[in-house]
């Protein structure tokens, strides 16, 4: 799979008898996958179908769906009142009534009532919807496949980007290394200054030879930028393999960090300082976009 995104926006359209929808699947970028589902009224089995979808299709990212449905007035169900539910609720409520505990029910509190209003195709909406609710759910995966194509679109679109910044830190990586390479002798010659200012004659170049090759030891950086250069590698492979490399590329980027990090911390040259500092700027330039990967 292509390097993909993690912001996007797909729709579809669909209808069957007296019903017509729409849908709207949008996503932005997520640490982890949240999927969030909002439908009409009475069809809530379609919440769990679309989660399902979701998950086989995506990774990381909030995902929010919206299906918006209605039927047109030809197909509106005729309206009657069902008169045994009704009685039923009146002599229930009566005792209440005749003691003055509660004052007698309103009629549109009393139509208010569960089961007091029935629709004339009752019967037959077990039937019809299921057949709905697979049409309506065939829409939303028509939607969640747009939605993964617009974040494949965007992935598409970050690839080079992030290629062209693993290029500048390789690049960096190399001009630090070259850069390495003039640390020991200028902290031979600042230690010979310095032990001289301090010693005058009885600083001798054995012991100036001594000392300087300790510390060129702890300025060392040369297992820093063999990692830098192990990390642009798996950084490649990541962005061009398959499957998510989101959350890769994010612990790689915090690798990268950690090494120019040190590389900074031993630095002895301005030269090489900026070029770490340099190198920093770029990983977090490189993090910033990796934010979007999924």
């Amino acid at each position: 799979m292509a390097l993909s995104g993690m912001t996007g926006f797909g729709r579809a359209e669909g209808a069957q008898g007296a019903w017509s929808w729409a849908v709207e699947a949008r996503s932005v970028n997520g640490r982890n996958l949240e999927i969030r589902f909002k439908g009409p009224p009475g069809f809530d089995g379609l919440e769990r179908g679309t989660r399902e979808a979701g998950q086989a299709r995506f990774q990381r990212g909030q995902v929010s769906l919206t299906l918006q449905a209605k039927r047109s007035e030809g197909g509106a169900s005729a309206v009657s009142v069902n008169l045994a539910q009704l009685e039923r609720y009146l002599a229930a409520v009566a005792p209440y009534v005749a003691s003055g505990q509660a004052s007698a029910p309103s009629a549109d509190g009393l139509l208010a009532l569960r089961g007091v209003i029935e629709t004339a195709d009752s019967e037959d909406a077990e039937e019809d919807r299921v057949s709905l609710e697979a049409a309506m759910a065939a829409s939303v995966a028509v939607a969640l496949d747009a939605l993964k194509s617009a974040r494949l679109e965007e992935g598409a679109a970050l690839l080079p980007v992030l290629s062209s910044l693993v290029d500048r830190i390789e690049a960096l990586t190399a001009a630090a290394g070259t850069q390495a390479g003039e640390q020991p002798p200028m902290i031979r010659d600042r230690f010979r200054k310095r032990l001289t200012e301090l010693a005058g004659e009885a600083a001798s170049e054995e012991r100036i030879l001594q000392e300087a090759a300790a510390m060129a030891v702890k300025a060392d950086v040369r297992e820093e930028l063999d990692r830098l250069g192990g990390h642009v590698t798996a950084a490649r492979l990541l962005l061009t393999g398959e499957g998510p490399a989101g959350r890769r590329l994010d612990f790689l980027t915090q690798e990268f960090m950690r090494e120019a990090n040190t590389l900074c911390s031993k630095s002895a040259t301005p030269a090489l300082t900026a070029t770490g500092l340099e190198l920093k700027a770029t990983i977090e330039q490189f993090r910033e976009q990796v934010q979007n990967v999924e």
